[in-house]
């Protein structure tokens, strides 16, 4: 049974979780940027665990979903640290993390602080320095010289509406830059990414490959897949990489995993 909560981060701003109890290591779900946990990897993900009786936890940062905060106020630093602190208070043992755009980044960045909690990291569509390498880099000179100005900048979004980005999730993003240097993460990866994704390039997979130092990588490359990877059957392919990285023997059990 599912339980929900509220993790007080002792600044008036709450956390909201949704936690399964089960087995380890427990299933940690990172949502992507202005996502939240309860969309369908995290969803298909908490069922997938509950049938086979396996621990899981998922939340919102601050600013995202049922958690406090303004978005606005948010930055890859302070969403990081939202995570070490339901990672710490809210599980035991070894974890896997499952992170989502964004939420591949904060997973890299997670393990990099507690290496010794991580049992294997899945990127779906992981975005590492996406604020540098997609939103600053892509930015006219026009656009630059107005978010150093007035501090916030709304981009248009195919998702709804435009997206506010800040000075302080570019300039604060810049001290948690991850691909201009080796990873250090021993841990198993594995990242799946669509080629028809037009948010984050299906290269930016294959770099950060080559820069974590982890002998045990692999990539899942869906050529008509988009960003979100939310239909059935690349749902089907995230259950199966995730129950692969749960079954001792490499998941040739896959069929009692149910998937």
């Amino acid at each position: 049974m599912e339980t929900t909560g509220r993790l007080d981060r002792g600044d008036a701003i709450e956390l909201a979780w949704s936690k399964l109890d089960g087995a380890g290591p427990t299933v940690v779900f990172l949502p992507g940027f202005r996502s939240d946990m309860t969309g369908d990897k995290a969803t298909v993900l908490a069922a997938f665990c509950a049938s086979r009786g396996q621990a899981m936890l998922r939340f919102d940062y601050s600013g995202h979903g049922a958690s406090g905060g303004r978005f606005e106020d948010g930055t890859i630093g302070i969403w990081a640290q939202d995570t070490l602190m339901v990672l710490d208070q809210l599980t035991e043992g070894k974890v896997v993390l499952v992170g989502s755009s964004m939420g591949g980044w904060l997973a890299l960045l997670t393990a990099l602080r507690r290496p010794e909690r991580i049992a294997a990291i899945v990127g779906v569509a992981a975005a590492p320095d996406f604020t540098e390498k997609l939103m600053w880099d892509a930015m006219t000179f026009e656009e630059r010289a107005r978010i150093m100005r007035d501090g916030i900048l709304h981009v248009p979004s195919r998702y709804g509406e435009p997206t506010p980005v800040t000075r302080a999730l570019i300039e604060e993003g810049r001290t948690h830059l991850l691909l201009d240097n080796p990873i250090l993460l021993d841990c198993a990866v594995r990242l799946l990414h669509g080629q028809a994704d037009p948010d984050v390039p299906w290269e930016l997979a294959l770099r950060t490959a080559e820069r974590l130092t982890s002998r045990d990588v692999e990539i899942t490359l869906i050529k008509d897949g988009d960003h979100r990877l939310s239909r059935p059957r690349d749902l089907t392919v995230l259950r199966r990489t995730v129950a692969a990285l749960l079954t001792p023997d490499g998941g040739e059990a896959l069929t009692e995993a149910g998937v």
